[in-house]
């Protein structure tokens, strides 16, 4: 472990294990990951972001265990380890998405974190702060984030083995999209769950948490989409000493190859946010960079993502969103002169919306009215540009997708 600087443990353990051997096994995955260890068992304070949260009768099981959420039982694992080796106070956040109007509905999981003694912030909730990225950012410079991360000294971020329409994958960066606040303390989904950015504000969202332990839940996971998709029993537990190379042995174990990029399986609707990563410095893709070890064969599943549209069309949204990008970029000065302090939706140079609340809007597919192949791009005006967002990234995108397009 010493001669590389990353670590990831791949363990075996069956579905259908009995709680203790679900923790023997959380601990075979997670003991020899020294440096994690060394910075919880310092920590005054850990937070954990746990992928738990929906409303009960929602959940959907097999054999018991959840499908699209971490189980009950690894979540109690985890929180058990983490009372063994570590004094600090404990706090689990998250945002509560699935029901806005009535948030407690979705924390199907508040019994077991008072089984550990386990402290609750909503992260949709103040008390929040302005979080600059180190390194400046990828695409935001800053994001409004909950304080409870600025007072803690470790993260732990608790995830499951899933396939994404969006990112192909979803494992422990993607876990940390629950962090930003939605309205009316911080923007609608769509904001950041956006083509072109979204690839890129995960790794923003890794470089402010640096989750120090990474674990997956692979007892039962999902394929297809994040949500509604089909049942894998894939039998393994993964933990990792670094959110990038711990998902990268991950997506290796589903079967992808961690280091390929848009359009190529399973990133076929954007980029690869753990590519994207670590061309920044940020983690590594590459398994021989990576003192992995693991003790199930690959794939442990069968995992690919829906295709919901013709690879045409999301090319051509990808390069519209990026135009629409730039031609905001270009007209800065007459929009936020118009519409300071809104948000405002554009299509083929076309302001075709405008607002104080973007949240109740229908999507983007109803938006579109009749150019269905056209990008609608969201954008706050903001006089200051607080969140300043990185055009730049726009404009090597659709140079880039240019560029592919008269290759072929």
């Amino acid at each position: 472990m010493a001669d590389k600087a990353f670590a990831v443990r791949a363990v075996h353990c069956d579905h259908r294990a009995t709680d203790d051997e679900i923790y023997e096994r959380i601990c075979a995955a997670t003991d020899p990951l020294h440096r994690s260890w060394a910075k919880i068992e310092q920590a005054r304070q850990v937070v954990i972001k746990v992928n738990m949260a929906m409303p009960l009768e929602r959940i959907r099981r097999v054999d018991g265990r959840r499908q699209e959420l971490v189980d009950d039982a690894v979540c109690r694992a985890v929180l058990r380890r983490l009372r063994e080796r570590t004094t600090a106070r404990l706090v689990a956040t998250d945002t509560l998405a699935w029901t806005p109007e009535a948030p407690e509905r979705d924390f199907s999981y508040r019994h077991i974190l008072g089984e550990f003694g386990v402290d609750w912030v909503d992260a949709n909730r103040p008390p929040m702060e302005l979080y600059d990225v180190p390194g400046g950012g990828h695409i935001f410079r800053r994001y409004k984030l909950t304080s409870c991360l600025a007072e803690s000294d470790a993260m732990v971020s608790l995830a499951t083995l899933k396939t994404h329409l969006f990112q192909g994958v979803t494992l422990s960066l993607k876990n940390l999209f629950g962090l930003p606040p939605m309205a009316p303390h911080g923007r609608t989904r769509g904001y950041f769950h956006h083509i072109i950015r979204l690839s890129y504000v995960l790794p923003d969202l890794g470089r402010i948490a640096q989750p120090c332990l990474n674990i997956i839940d692979g007892l039962v996971g999902q394929s297809g989409r994040e949500w509604d998709g089909e049942a894998r029993v894939a039998n393994v537990l993964i933990a990792g000493d670094h959110t990038i190379a711990t998902d990268a042995c991950g997506a290796w174990l589903m079967g992808h190859d961690p280091t390929t990029d848009w359009p190529e399986s399973p990133f076929i609707r954007d980029r690869s946010a753990l590519r994207i990563a670590a061309e920044h410095g940020f983690g590594t893709v590459d398994l021989g960079e990576i003192d992995f070890q693991c003790e199930v064969q690959r794939p442990v599943a069968h995992f690919a993502p829906d295709q919901l549209d013709p690879a045409e069309t999301i090319a051509r949204w990808r390069e519209t969103t990026c135009e629409q990008a730039l031609f905001y970029r270009d007209h800065q000065r007459d929009l936020v002169g118009r519409y300071a302090g809104e948000f405002l939706m554009l299509q083929d140079g076309e302001v075709i919306w405008h607002g104080p609340d973007p949240s109740t809007l229908p999507s983007r597919r109803i938006l579109s009215g009749e150019r269905k192949d056209s990008a609608i791009w969201l954008k706050l005006a903001d006089p200051e540009e607080r969140e300043g967002e990185h055009f730049e990234v726009y404009e090597r995108e659709l140079a880039r997708m240019r560029e592919s397009r008269r290759a072929r």
